[in-house]
């Protein structure tokens, strides 16, 4: 049994080295990339913006090494978000306080693969590879070749890199959710006075988040459902009566 259960886990690592010697071959890595660390951003139109980092080791899910990341970047501007995630992540290494990634994939196509090389020059780590993403035909792009790179449909490297793009995808929409989740329990909204549970899940929805709610006009207030311009008003002083105090 136990000779038996060691051949199966040698020939696992025999498979998923000969996955990562594909996917070296294929991008055109200077090493196999052993050490994979995955971006993505998860948002409503610029609201309870969050980034994620998923790491794979040797193909498989690194969890402890996970990162979330709260954005706050005005707007609805993934470029911005993704340079924000970026640059909080590789500072630390550019500093020694964590081991370069052999390979790092951002979700996305030229336009956030160019953000990625940006941060990376600017912290003298243009050394790391870095490839993106795209998921509607599942394109690679690299820096610096303006033709993607194909990968075959059933190529186990493609697989591969689908199997990490839509974990880092997965892993910030469960954070994205959960600060939704929280913000609809509880926000400074529960204090006012004729704002139920089901109003302010109207409001929260329609602006975005609790900063959206604030920074709206009486009349906008008053545009949503269940929202008379008395209670508008009576929701906007409550908003600002520290700024107006």
């Amino acid at each position: 049994m136990v000779a038996k259960n060691a051949e199966i886990i040698k020939n696992q690592e025999k498979e998923i080295r000969n996955i990562l010697l594909d996917l070296q071959r294929y991008i055109k890595l200077p090493k196999i990339p052993r050490h994979i660390e995955c971006f993505d951003i998860s948002n409503i139109s610029g609201k309870l913006a969050v980034g994620s980092m998923v790491v794979f080791e040797d193909g498989m899910p690194k969890k402890s090494k996970y990162r979330k990341f709260k954005i706050d970047i005005p707007g609805p501007d993934d470029y911005a978000m993704m340079r924000d995630v970026l640059n909080r992540r590789y500072s630390k290494v550019a500093l020694g306080e964590d081991k370069k990634p052999d390979l790092i994939v951002v979700d996305g196509g030229k336009g956030q693969l160019n953000v990625a090389v940006d941060i990376l020059n600017s912290l003298n780590l243009n050394d790391i590879a870095v490839i993106g993403l795209a998921k509607e035909f599942e394109h690679v792009f690299i820096p610096n070749v303006s033709n993607p790179i194909i990968l075959p449909r059933n190529s186990e490297a493609l697989h591969l890199l689908q199997r990490i793009r839509d974990e880092a995808h997965r892993f910030a929409v469960t954070y994205h959710k959960q600060l939704r989740s929280r913000e609809l329990k509880y926000s400074v909204l529960d204090g006012i006075k004729g704002v139920g549970e089901k109003r302010k899940i109207k409001l929260l929805k329609h602006f975005g988040d609790v900063n959206g709610v604030k920074n709206a006009s009486v009349e906008e207030l008053a545009s949503v459902e269940s929202i008379n311009k008395n209670l508008a008003f009576t929701i906007y002083k409550h908003l600002h009566k520290s700024s107006t105090a």
